[in-house]
């Protein structure tokens, strides 16, 4: 029994499999890796390279973005750096015309105060002599009444009245 049971138990092995079955094992997998090789390997490595493709398409339009937006920077920092000059220009331009305006406007404040002044001065020598010319008139007609009632005799005579007035104060300017 021992060489039967050898063989039955060589027979009954797990591990070793039968010859058909190795056969149709073989042909199920050829069939298999035919139709996985003809049919379902294309339509991977098609979508792996259209991914490839949509992925490097990407990157170049992320490239070509970088490098617009490089150079929209570049274009504002250019803009933003004239506009400051610019802006610069403006305020020295403004400053320089203020300084000119108040020095305008200082120099007509004192023509005015000038010509305020000589109008001033003008009105105020006028009055001088109206008021000048009403004193003598009136000092010359008091001082002729006062003669008249000294020396007792009228003096209605007005050429002899401005004579007597004219030399009276030209005495009293004198005296001064």
């Amino acid at each position: 029994m021992s060489l039967r049971t050898t063989a039955a138990e060589a027979a009954a092995n797990p591990l070793i499999p039968h010859t058909a079955e190795l056969i149709v094992g073989f042909i199920a997998f050829s069939l298999l890796f035919l139709v996985l090789k003809s049919r379902v390997v294309p339509m991977f490595e098609k979508a792996f390279a259209a991914r490839t493709e949509a992925i490097q398409g990407g990157m170049e339009k992320a490239e070509k973005a970088q490098r617009e937006a490089e150079v929209a920077l570049e274009k504002y920092t250019l803009q933003l750096t004239e506009a400051r000059t610019e802006a610069q220009k403006i305020r020295e331009e403004a400053r320089v015309q203020g300084a000119a305006i108040i020095e305008d406007l200082r120099s007509k404040a004192q023509e005015e105060a000038a010509r305020i002044t000589a109008a001033a001065t003008a009105s105020i020598e006028a009055e001088r002599q109206q008021a000048i010319t009403s004193l003598r008139n009136e000092v010359g007609t008091l001082a002729t009444e006062l003669a008249s009632k000294i020396v007792g005799e009228a003096l209605d005579d007005q050429v002899r009245q401005s004579r007597i007035v004219d030399r009276f104060l030209d005495d009293l300017e004198k005296s001064k």
